[in-house]
């Protein structure tokens, strides 16, 4: 039975077969380049050699599995490791690099140069560590033209060596394709990467693209798809635009977690991580010097109308990132499931700053029924970690706070509440500044959209002229307008 792919609601496309992507490189007469693989034999090359032709497409194949002479070959680490994205980058650049030494252009004015390579550690025997790795490809799409990069982070989902290495073999040939045939097309590229393969199979968490051909493509979207197609729970981005590994950034830290909708930033939304990262570093077992800080949006926040707002979602990273934070991108609307998550990487101890309203929800049965052990579940996942929730009070309408004191859950879940209180893992934030207590985002933003005045001051220094400049969340200003 042919395999096919859903273009949309009604239309279907064929999906060509790996030996038919690996024939239409190989016919092609000016793709020529190399493969090296480590760490789950040579799969890859495999299909290509397979498919025929190779030869006019393979300059080398080479898998350099002992330490030492991988290390001759490509130099040594600084944390010595060689599944890495350091290590994948370095064995894409020595090999780019010795194709044009060897391959003289006179000889070969039309040739258009690639690189394949993956470092890859596949399950162990105790099962204990199902296995992850770095693909990614350096090639040309003209032979006068810089090389472009395309790099993935994955995470093995199988429990047998040798299921992985064909996945890693099929993954690695939809990749060459991609990179070669639609390039001009990147979320289809992304989406491609799984032709003949199923995300129970393969979890791809990381990509960057980056080179002449992507210089149009932001890494965030981009991020942002990986989540969107259910390539990923969760994926993070840096400061600096590019997407990052969550397991480097979060690996043995003690995490401070903040969720929202952040549409915009506001001071509350500042004050609320400020005063709870004053408390959580004082914490026993913080060390300050271990500490990651997490602003996250789950996917179900990124929606209007039934679908991601796209543009919606860059300007809220515009945003954050001009702050200097680390954003997650996730799809898990249970905070269960983002401790879960975070648990993946570290045992120390973590925190979830919030507001009252996320509490309250947090003890709202119907949050719960698909769990067979229903809130209870939920709460051993939750509170058995590491964990402490740092709750900043809401005014209401009379002048009164609510904090963790006078909060009111649901009856049924009031005595269960008492026992999280009174075990400490409900703390109040006190340092708190009363003036901004009454900002609230959608307010904030239905008055950018409406164009009235005096939002700019519920806003911390600097977010409103980004906002300004930019023309984010539909605000337009009379130099825009001009």
């Amino acid at each position: 039975m042919e395999d096919i792919r859903y273009k949309g609601d009604f239309e279907i496309e064929n999906i060509p077969s790996l030996k038919d992507k690996a024939l239409r490189i190989n016919l092609n007469k000016d793709i020529y380049g190399t493969f090296a693989e480590i760490g789950a034999g040579q799969e890859t090359v495999r299909q290509f050699f397979r498919a025929g032709g190779a030869s006019g497409t393979i300059a080398k194949t080479m898998s350099a599995y002992d330490k030492d002479f991988s290390d001759a070959i490509y130099g040594i680490e600084d944390d010595k490791r060689y599944v890495t994205e350091a290590r994948l980058r370095k064995m894409l650049n020595h090999e780019v690099n010795l194709i044009e030494e060897r391959i003289g252009r006179e000889k070969h004015p039309n040739k258009i140069f690639f690189s394949y390579a993956n470092t890859v550690a596949t399950i162990d025997f105790a099962k204990k560590y199902k296995g992850h790795g770095w693909v990614g490809i350096k090639y040309q799409v003209a032979p006068d033209q810089e090389y472009n990069d395309i790099v993935i982070h994955i995470r093995f989902r199988e429990n047998d060596a040798r299921l992985q290495h064909e996945t890693l073999g099929k993954l690695g040939t939809n990749l060459i394709y991609g990179a070669f045939y639609k390039y001009n097309q990147p979320r289809k590229l992304l989406r491609y990467l799984y032709d003949h393969l199923d995300k129970d199979q393969l979890e791809i968490d990381t990509i960057n693209f980056s080179g002449p051909v992507f210089e149009n493509v932001d890494n965030r979207l981009m991020s942002l798809q990986l989540v969107k197609n259910g390539m990923t729970d969760a994926v993070m981005f840096a400061p600096d635009g590019n997407n990052v590994l969550p397991a480097r950034v979060l690996y043995k830290k003690n995490i401070l977690a903040l969720r929202g909708s952040f549409r915009p930033v506001t001071k509350v939304n500042m004050d609320m991580f400020e005063k709870s990262y004053e408390m959580f570093i004082k914490e026993n077992k913080v060390d300050k010097e271990k500490t990651q800080v997490i602003f996250e949006i789950t996917l179900s926040n990124l929606r209007a109308e039934g679908e991601i707002d796209e543009q919606d979602f860059m300007d809220r990273a515009r945003l954050l990132c001009s702050l200097g934070q680390t954003v997650l991108i996730s799809n898990f609307q249970e905070y269960y499931r983002l401790v879960e998550y975070f648990s993946q990487y570290t045992r120390n101890r973590m925190g979830l700053s919030m507001g009252v309203n996320n509490l309250i929800d947090i003890f709202d049965e119907k949050y719960y029924r698909h769990l067979s052990g229903g809130i209870l579940e939920a709460f051993g996942k939750l509170f058995y970690k590491d964990l402490r929730v740092y709750l900043y009070p809401m005014e209401n309408e009379d002048g009164t706070l609510t904090n963790s004191e006078n909060l009111k859950v649901h009856p049924r879940m009031k005595e269960l509440y008492k026992f999280f209180k009174y075990n400490g893992k409900v703390v109040d934030i006190h340092d708190y500044d009363p003036s901004i207590l009454r900002v609230f985002s959608r307010e904030v933003l239905q008055k950018i959209t409406s164009g009235e005045e005096g939002w700019e001051e519920m806003l911390p220094e600097g977010v409103a002229k980004l906002i300004k400049e930019k023309s984010l969340f539909g605000c337009e200003t009379e130099e825009v307008l001009r």
